[in-house]
């Protein structure tokens, strides 16, 4: 039974993203948030990146900042539970597939007053793969406003070009503004009471300014594809136990990818600063969320 209204499946094809509002409980958003908080506090004993935790330049013992929790759905059970929240999936069968496969989670936070900013990007630039039925889910832990830095996007990008993503010939994870034909003018945020989550198309331009507010902002990521989209990237090596443990719902033929005439552009070489995606738009060398004239946008 569809979840959505056929004019919110349409928006989402016509724009390439989608906010729906109060998909999760108060009671999970609140759950989300206690988790969260501890990992946050046990990142005091941290003093560099590691496979948990991605830190802000001005991390410390004393006040610990983190910018992103990697592969939250490993952390703890309420990031594994919400990322098969049944309203979720049915979501993803109305907009992808019907038969969806998990790819991998990230949580992405922005302190109030310095949470950092993402440069405009596409995911497929990050993992292309034989079909683009992909999409990122994003959770709403905090209340979402222009103010606190939410996710932008572009719409009708999901149906044009990839975009170079590369500097000095090395991948970057990100475009360069400059010169650009993009109408960044154009973006849209995706704002929403906590609990709502945002859905965009892995071709979808997309970005999100600093938070300059005094509200923190954390956005839970989950990334899903029709469970016959194979990834592209060179030198993948199946694992075919944990490959077919991501499926979520329906069947597919376990060994035939979908093909489909879309555009693709791999990650290589890969980026100098390897990592997250902080690290990898490191090498960007003109920013535009960090223009004070742009954190708006």
């Amino acid at each position: 039974m569809a979840v959505l209204s056929s004019e919110q499946i349409a928006a989402y094809e016509r724009d390439g993203f989608l906010v729906v509002k109060d998909v999760l409980s108060q009671a999970e958003v609140a759950e989300l948030r206690r988790v969260t908080e501890e990992l946050v506090e046990k990142a005091r004993g941290v003093t560099t990146h590691n496979d948990v935790y991605d830190l802000e330049p001005s991390h410390s013992a004393e006040e610990p900042r983190v910018r992103r929790i990697k592969t939250p759905h490993l952390q703890a059970p309420i990031y594994d539970q919400v990322m098969r929240h049944p309203t979720i999936l049915g979501i993803l069968q109305d907009l992808v597939a019907p038969a969806i496969r998990f790819d991998t989670s990230k949580l992405n936070m922005k302190a109030a007053g310095y949470g950092a900013a993402v440069e405009w990007h596409q995911d497929w630039a990050f993992y292309p793969h034989t079909n683009d039925d992909l999409c990122a889910v994003g959770v709403m832990m905090d209340d979402c406003a222009i103010e606190n830095g939410p996710l932008l996007c572009i719409p009708g990008t999901h149906k044009g070009k990839v975009y170079d993503h590369h500097a000095d010939g090395y991948f970057c994870g990100a475009i360069d503004p400059t010169g650009s034909d993009i109408a960044f003018e154009q973006a849209v945020p995706c704002i929403g009471p906590a609990g709502s989550i945002s859905i965009h198309h892995a071709r979808t331009i997309h970005g999100s300014a600093l938070n300059t507010s005094d509200r923190m902002r954390r956005l839970l990521l989950f990334q899903y594809r029709a469970a016959d989209a194979w990834p592209l990237c060179a030198g993948n090596q199946m694992d075919w136990e944990a490959w077919e443990a991501l499926m979520l719902t329906g069947q597919t033929d376990p060994i035939a990818p979908r093909l489909a005439d879309v555009p693709v552009r791999l990650p290589l070489p890969p980026a100098r600063s390897q990592g997250s995606i902080y690290e990898n738009q490191r090498g960007l060398k003109t920013s535009f969320f960090g223009k004070a004239d742009t954190r708006a946008a």
